[in-house]
């Protein structure tokens, strides 16, 4: 085990840091694909999961902060940081935490996105669960990972609609958001 407060502390340090520098990242890349013709699809369940990760990471501060973390647990979470570093250099400029459709422009394929479809999606769902249960935290990560789950079924849902119609012109977010209701 990894010495307790300063483990747990350290561990959680390192996460609120990279989560801050990716919100900052994503909004630049948001504003800049905006810029350039952009459609945001999703908007209106973006805010739940902006509170599902807040409330996971604020929840973690709450119960996890002086635990110690299990080498094994943060070793898997080490190897989902390089997942994580994947995608986002891989998606470059059109990497953002929102549903962004460039009008014409061809979907992304290279990288892990070769091989599996939203590999963010997976990546993020594997920390949900791992990092709770690294400090020790069984059904913290159980209920965050069931409430992580449902969010990523609409958002799944939300994202390949939107992808579905990336090549054309235009895309309506009206549109699409009467379509994936009746799916």
């Amino acid at each position: 085990m990894v010495d307790g407060m300063a483990g747990g502390a350290l561990l959680l340090g390192f996460i609120t840091a990279q989560r801050l520098a990716e919100l900052l990242l994503a909004r630049r890349n948001t504003q800049r694909l905006l810029a350039e013709g952009g459609v945001e699809f999703g908007r209106s369940h973006y805010p739940w999961i902006v509170a599902l990760h807040g409330a996971w990471l604020i929840g973690l501060w709450w119960f996890g902060h002086a635990q110690s973390v299990d080498p094994f647990l943060l070793g898997i979470f080490v190897l989902l940081q390089a997942g994580r570093l994947w995608v986002i250099a891989s998606l470059g400029r059109r990497w953002t935490t929102r549903i962004i459709v460039l009008p014409r422009a061809p979907l992304f394929a290279g990288g892990p996105y070769r091989w599996l479809k939203h590999p963010n999606y997976w990546i993020v769902a594997g920390e949900i669960a791992v990092v709770p249960l690294s400090l020790g935290l069984p059904v913290f990560a159980a209920v965050f990972t069931l409430l992580n789950a449902c969010i990523l079924y609409l958002r799944i849902r939300t994202e390949n609609a939107a992808l579905a119609r990336a090549g054309e012109p235009h895309p309506a977010p009206q549109t699409l958001a009467n379509e994936t209701r009746s799916l």
